[in-house]
């Protein structure tokens, strides 16, 4: 066979089957290997001819992957809210600090814990999982709508251009989804922030419930969405991250080709394992890049929720005015507090996620 007929079944395959949004199964594989590439069928023709994996899989994949990933960094996601909020950051900017970048890197991975261990001796066991409810009610519709809307807007782009695999294709349905996921989550989110503020020494809310009739009492309805510029910016963090894993995965899988051919009939369990513990720790890979480059905007938008008040007014008033004011304030460093426990938390969560996510697919198809 000639190399430019291997390289375009290369492509086909790379297409349907592993970046296709639709994952398709093994047993079916085979019958794309047969399409003949001197005929050029386009993305959908052959998607129909290896069948691909019902829309409502992803949905149900995605959130089942994001409520795992949650349950089990809870106690992470509760302390980087607390250092994100400026009721706490004070008191730990006071602690003092290495000026060696290595020596602070470890001062803040033991300070996390330490943080940790306070929060569950001072408020006890419980306190470790505070905003676990609406955040198990935010995570499992979100990432359901996330990994759906990427999907489905991956798959229309790719059927309307020459280039299915662009990098521009992901960008766009990465900002799509998380333009959707956003307007969509907000006000669970912030209620989830509002709880995990809240001291248990004088405690203000007992409930999700009682949190949400608070706001909007007090606050009114559209005191849901604050905070919902900030997210639509946190976008281009998860944007960053399916772009970056989009180009891990296929990097995988033209590793794979040449190791076991198209057919990978000589693959082991081995082989598979490795393959999907690749996949997800290019989503921990990929999460980690993004969320160097965009975390400033995680403290905004924990401020704005947080919305505290200064001389009976509100604290801060928009995105711009916040990233001045705290900067103003605290120093632009304040831009990266809970940065450790953040890193911390979404890393392996990400990798939990997405490992989870393919398996119920797998299973599920």
């Amino acid at each position: 066979m000639k190399q430019e007929q291997l390289d375009e079944i290369e492509q086909l395959e790379s297409d349907a089957r592993e970046s296709y949004p639709y994952l398709v199964s093994d047993e079916k594989s085979s019958t794309m290997r047969s399409v003949e590439p001197a005929e050029g069928p386009s993305v959908a023709e052959v998607t129909e001819a290896v069948g691909v994996t019902p829309p409502w899989v992803h949905f149900v994949a995605g959130g089942i992957g994001g409520m795992v990933g949650a349950v089990a960094t809870c106690p992470l996601d509760v302390v980087k809210t607390r250092l994100q909020s400026d009721m706490y950051t004070k008191a730990y900017n006071r602690l003092p600090k290495s000026h060696n970048p290595i020596v602070q890197a470890y001062q803040h991975f033991s300070e996390t814990f330490s943080l940790i261990k306070g929060l569950y001796v001072q408020e006890g066991p419980r306190a470790l999982f505070k905003g676990l409810g609406p955040n198990l009610v935010g995570v499992i519709p979100a990432r359901s709508i996330n990994f759906f809307t990427y999907g489905a807007t991956k798959h229309f782009i790719q059927q309307h251009t020459d280039n299915p695999e662009a990098t521009w294709v992901h960008l766009l349905s990465g900002i799509n989804a998380g333009f959707v996921t956003s307007t969509a989550t907000n006000p669970i989110w912030l209620i989830k922030t509002r709880l995990q503020l809240d001291k248990s020494t004088a405690r203000q809310y007992k409930s999700s419930w009682e949190c949400l009739t608070s706001v909007i009492k007090n606050e009114g309805f559209t005191a849901l969405y604050k905070g919902l510029s900030a997210s639509y910016l946190g976008g281009v963090e998860s944007t960053l991250q399916w772009v970056l894993y989009e180009r891990m995965r296929l990097f995988i899988h033209k590793r794979s080709i040449e190791r076991h051919g198209l057919s990978g009939a000589n693959k082991t369990m081995s082989d598979h394992v490795f393959e999907w513990a690749a996949r997800s720790g290019a989503a921990g890979a990929a999460k980690f890049i993004a969320s160097l480059i965009t975390y400033p905007h995680e403290v905004v938008r924990t401020r704005l929720r947080q919305a505290p008040l200064e001389n009976g007014k509100p604290k801060y008033t928009g995105l711009i005015q916040c990233f001045r004011l705290v900067i103003k304030e605290e120093g632009l460093a304040s831009m990266y507090g809970g940065l450790t426990p953040h890193l911390l938390r979404t890393v392996p969560n990400s990798i939990i996620m997405f490992g989870t996510w393919e398996l119920v697919v797998r299973l599920l198809s």
